[in-house]
């Protein structure tokens, strides 16, 4: 099983740098992974790419030794564990609520001691049954993560208790769901929401947590300084709109359009 660039470096102490792809081409992972990032998210709560899509997409991060996290649909244990078992690096669960939920979301995609993952390993990440049982079971528990999200303003009543829920490793703050659901959107700068990101980075450190949010270039160093070490910096959509956009601005100025 190919060890996790992201855990890598976060066990070492450093940022992880992943990008975000909503289109349905392995080309745009080839393109992400030859200019170097650490990792690419692909998208199957809002995104309606297929599995045999997202499958030649984690084939293409392979490729480049790149990670490839995928976020789920909230679901059965088999929408958590497909990607997976596809050799996706991690999966991302959106809108986590409870502790009791998180525990849940444990059991159903960590093996033995952790949790009660369901063992097949005749897919890509158990070398189709080609790798020991054991070894596969061990070096999915280790090489492999869960990372949930809050992005409501609910769970972060209960925000302690489920950065405390033993087996998972990432907690991500969705900045724009939290605006939405506290009748802010899109005011990503209100107080309360920097409140937010700044309580879910301290609870995730002092539960032994890494913290993961959006960020940009411009802002990256604030985030990190926040505790943050996962950052989400960009998206191929917004990349060819801005490409698309200059050009047409560029036409529009010399009077071709």
């Amino acid at each position: 099983m190919k060890p996790s660039k992201v855990l890598a470096k976060l066990r070492s102490g450093r940022p992880a740098i992943c990008v975000k792809s909503n289109l349905m081409d392995s080309r745009v992972i080839d393109i992400m992974g030859i200019v170097g990032f650490d990792c690419t998210w692909l998208c199957n709560e809002h995104v309606p790419t297929d599995w045999y899509t997202i499958e030649n997409q984690i084939r293409a991060s392979k490729m480049h030794d790149m990670d490839c996290i995928v976020r789920v649909s909230k679901g059965s244990y088999s929408d958590y564990v497909r990607p997976l078992e596809a050799d996706a690096t991690g999966i991302m669960v959106p809108h986590v609520f409870t502790a009791d939920e998180a525990r849940n979301i444990v059991r159903m995609t960590k093996f033995m001691p952790v949790g009660r993952r369901p063992i097949d390993g005749g897919n890509a990440d158990g070398n189709y049954c080609m790798t020991p049982v054991e070894e596969y079971v061990k070096a999915a528990n280790r090489e492999r993560f869960v990372m949930i999200q809050i992005e409501d303003p609910e769970p972060m009543e209960q925000l302690d208790d489920i950065c405390a829920v033993e087996g998972f490793e990432i907690v991500f703050f969705g900045p724009s769901d939290f605006t939405h659901g506290s009748g802010l959107l899109p005011q990503l700068s209100h107080p309360d929401v920097l409140s937010a990101r700044r309580r879910i980075a301290e609870s995730a450190r002092k539960h032994g947590k890494w913290a993961g949010t959006m960020a940009s270039v411009d802002n990256i160093e604030e985030i990190m300084d926040e505790g943050y070490q996962f950052l989400a910096v960009g998206a191929d959509v917004v990349a060819l709109g801005n490409y698309f956009r200059d050009i047409r601005v560029g036409l529009e100025r010399k009077g071709l359009i």
